[in-house]
């Protein structure tokens, strides 16, 4: 059964067209990576899947029914969304931050002992347990990206939409995200949807993989198997090799394409 739809998405920003009739099928318990080149439109994918923009055409349903007939508090109980980057303007601690996860879904302004075990546990699952009394503003950019990953997990969510959520994590925390994610998946029925540069890594955790183009093609993956060098090469217009080391397919850019 599918959680969210797009049918025949297509946005632009002015003049300038980002998607065009895009159609996917997002099912329930589902690891989707998104991969593509910079300015193919996987975050503005992101923000509509989110209702935060509206399609130019097209239509949205999260479980069947019409994104816009849900009210913000009803969306706010299905979908999660971590964002690219947040620069922290005021100095709320990590606790106090992950816990105004739980307002927009309950509308209580009071935490309560259920709240709080939330955060508690999202807390130590991305590792910002130990810094929860630090003000925002005071950690590295890494760090602040598990707080608002936390955030998301204690908004306790069937969906959960993820913009490059390990871009700026050190390679202990690119992997413990993925196994956190995949771990969700598989023993909470989380469903995911994944931004990601980093085919290396995200081919290993994901179930199925949307690319998207620059110039508005895309296509859609099963599983790892998919992402052949030539289907590489042609969505990131990128001459690759493509091998395997200590067991696991790798894939290494070698040459621009010339124009």
């Amino acid at each position: 059964m599918s959680l969210i739809d797009g049918y025949n998405l297509s946005f632009a920003y002015g003049s300038q067209p980002v998607l065009k009739n895009l159609t996917l099928s997002v099912q329930a318990n589902d690891f989707l990576a998104v991969l593509g080149p910079n300015g193919s439109g996987k975050t503005t994918l992101l923000n509509l899947l989110a209702g935060l923009l509206k399609p130019k055409t097209g239509q949205i349903t999260v479980q069947g029914k019409p994104i816009q007939d849900y009210r913000r508090a009803q969306l706010a109980g299905l979908i999660a969304m971590v964002r690219q980057s947040t620069t922290p303007t005021f100095g709320f601690t990590v606790r106090e931050t992950v816990l105004m996860s739980r307002y927009l879904p309950t509308g209580k302004l009071f935490e309560t002992p259920h709240d709080a075990h939330l955060v508690e546990q999202a807390m130590a699952m991305t590792d910002t347990l130990r810094f929860a009394e630090r003000p925002l503003t005071a950690l590295s950019g890494g760090e602040r990206q598990r707080v608002f990953i936390a955030r998301a997990l204690a908004q306790e969510t069937p969906l959960l939409l993820l913009d490059e959520p390990t871009s700026h994590l050190d390679l202990k925390h690119q992997i413990r995200i993925f196994e956190l994610l995949k771990n969700l998946r598989q023993n909470e029925n989380k469903t995911i949807v994944l931004v990601s540069h980093d085919i290396n890594l995200i081919q290993h955790y994901a179930d199925s993989f949307l690319l998207m183009a620059a110039d508005g093609r895309t296509a859609y993956r099963r599983d790892a198997k998919g992402l052949d060098a030539s289907t590489i090469e042609s969505f990131f217009e990128v001459q690759v090799a493509q091998g395997t080391i200590a067991n696991r397919r790798v894939v290494v850019p070698i040459g621009v394409f010339k124009t």
